[in-house]
């Protein structure tokens, strides 16, 4: 890749593809060319808001662009695993929205189409790129919070009960746990790495997905980790990593743009305000083009087979439901 921005593609004009297009707009590491939607009338209505050039009607389309150096997956999550293909055998670079798949096996399989075609592949897991995630990976790389004994997080939000709403629609991949509880399994994954024990109690919502889910995972180590999201109500939406040492608190919402304190053992305080622009999402579009120009197939900060160990976390709590 060149110095040039990277010239992006979006599969899908709903809500983060619209948030995601906004934050282009405030880096220079890349721009929207391109959008493909399911008909020329939302393209074009998404095109217009953005002053996007090239409108498709259909996703073939889109990825056949030969103005498209990368394309994003902004879909429901049943349609990633054929969207990011479908990118992915045009020979595209491919961001996919989290959560990255429906189940480990789609994940896998994803993983092996990209590995086999030698092209960048990463989860949209936009948290891990954010500027407070990066100050509290640096104080946890330097020891500062001594042995890791506890991690908690948690994220609740209130949806009004709607069958058709893709939270609640199974065909939509409905449930909790793919939508907001991702952010808490990857940042224990991202702190402990995989579980060696998990238990988990799952409640479901009306339409029979998973409404609320309260998760404890045991690692080798003897850490813990303490996570719950639900659908019916709108919590914290905090985290904390205690140590040994020191503690770490992330102001809500913790996995978007915020802040944190340190907390030692013997109560002294200090606090990490980190500046950011925009809505957060183009620090993961920023790690997309350090990749690409680095000669990168997946991101440090976000590797794929991390990603898999997510999805492989994610069917084990659901099991139990």
């Amino acid at each position: 890749m060149t110095t040039e921005p990277l010239r992006w593609g979006l599969i899908g004009s709903g809500l983060i593809a619209n948030a995601f297009a906004d934050d282009l707009t405030v880096t220079s590491s890349g721009r929207a060319v391109a959008i493909g939607s399911r008909s020329q009338e939302s393209a074009d209505r998404f095109a217009n808001k953005f002053g996007i050039p090239n409108r498709h009607a259909s996703y073939e389309a889109l990825v056949a662009d030969p103005d498209v150096d990368v394309v994003y997956v902004a879909t429901p999550h049943p349609m990633h695993l054929a969207n990011a293909l479908l990118a992915l055998e045009a020979g595209k670079p491919v961001l996919v929205e989290k959560a990255f798949t429906m189940n480990a096996g789609e994940a896998r399989e994803l993983v092996a189409c990209a590995r086999t075609e030698g092209l960048f592949l990463m989860e949209a897991m936009w948290t891990r790129f954010l500027p407070h995630t990066a100050a509290v990976n640096r104080l946890l790389a330097a020891g500062v919070l001594g042995d890791i004994v506890t991690v908690m997080a948690d994220h609740g939000q209130w949806f009004q009960k709607d069958p058709a709403f893709r939270l609640f629609a199974p065909e939509l991949g409905g449930g909790i746990l793919l939508d907001c509880g991702v952010y808490p399994v990857s940042f224990a994954s991202m702190v402990l790495g995989k579980p060696t024990e998990i238990v988990a109690l799952v409640t479901p919502a009306f339409t029979g997905v998973d409404g609320q889910t309260s998760m404890l995972f045991g690692y080798s180590n003897g850490a813990q980790s303490v996570l719950t999201c639900t659908s019916s109500a709108r919590t914290p939406t905090v985290a904390a990593i205690v140590g040994t040492e020191a503690r770490i608190e992330i102001d809500s919402l913790f996995y978007a743009p915020s802040s944190f304190t340190l907390i030692g053992r013997d109560g002294n305080t200090t606090r990490y305000e980190p500046p950011h622009e925009g809505n957060g999402l183009h620090y993961e579009a920023d790690e997309v083009a350090r990749c690409l120009r680095a000669g990168l197939l997946e991101s440090p900060l976000m590797p794929l087979d991390e990603t898999i160990e997510i999805m492989e976390t994610m069917d084990a709590v659901l099991a139990q439901a």
